[in-house]
């Protein structure tokens, strides 16, 4: 039989160990297949809710909140993990290569949100998903309205939906009310993965380490066999 599980993940779509992340628990779940199911589920964190609309760019920034430049070997280390979870981040898009910067993405978290509502999980994922894309492989302004709803237009969700709902108040106070359900629950670093609304699993763990975590917590939930 089959257990199906929630996960709820904090997340922001400029946070690499995010993609990581996930694409760590896509392994898991391919190799719990026919044990556990699960629906993903998207939550708001902004690392940098204070981003002005131009951005920064990756090393002043770096330089400014933490008083070191980005170190290459961190980051080649990083984009290892990522392929061996099969995610590419390197730039994929044409040349020349732009350089990196860090967005606003309170706009791309209440598409999620728009997206979640309005069409559900697997559509909120496919969106996440295109957006990590968008930035990570494409260096997109990913606080540019214009170039989210090309993502939503990407993945086959409505644009002129989307278009109303970046102006929607009502998903704004959702998108702050998820923040700070965040805060309420100490999270503070992402991703930061929610099982079943009681297990908290924060960071990439590594695909072996969510299949362990994932048996257990099924078990100790006593999810509703399919």
């Amino acid at each position: 039989m089959t257990t199906s599980v929630t996960i709820d993940i904090f997340s922001d779509v400029m946070c690499p160990w995010c993609v990581i992340g996930y694409k760590q628990l896509e392994q898991a779940l391919a190799t719990l297949d026919g044990e556990i199911a699960a629906e993903v589920r998207w939550h708001a964190f902004e690392l940098n809710p204070d981003m002005p609309p131009e951005g920064e760019e990756l090393a002043a920034h770096m330089l400014r909140k933490y008083g070191r430049a980005p170190d290459a070997a961190s980051t080649a280390q990083m984009v290892g993990l990522a392929e061996q979870a099969g995610y590419d981040m390197r730039y994929l898009g044409p040349e020349p290569e732009p350089e990196r910067r860090l967005f606003n993405t309170f706009l791309a978290h209440k598409l999620l949100r728009w997206a979640l509502v309005t069409a559900g999980p697997e559509a909120q994922t496919r969106l996440k998903l295109a957006l990590f894309d968008a930035y990570f492989q494409q260096r997109r302004d990913v606080s540019d309205r214009a170039v989210l709803l090309a993502v939503v237009a990407q993945v086959g969700l409505d644009g002129a939906a989307a278009d109303a709902a970046l102006d929607d108040p009502a998903l704004a106070q959702e998108v702050r009310a998820e923040q700070q359900e965040a805060r309420a629950a100490e999270i503070n670093a992402v991703p930061a993965m929610i099982i079943e609304g009681r297990y908290l699993i924060p960071g990439a763990q590594g695909a072996e380490t969510y299949v362990e975590l994932l048996r257990k917590v099924a078990a100790r939930a006593g999810s509703n066999p399919t």
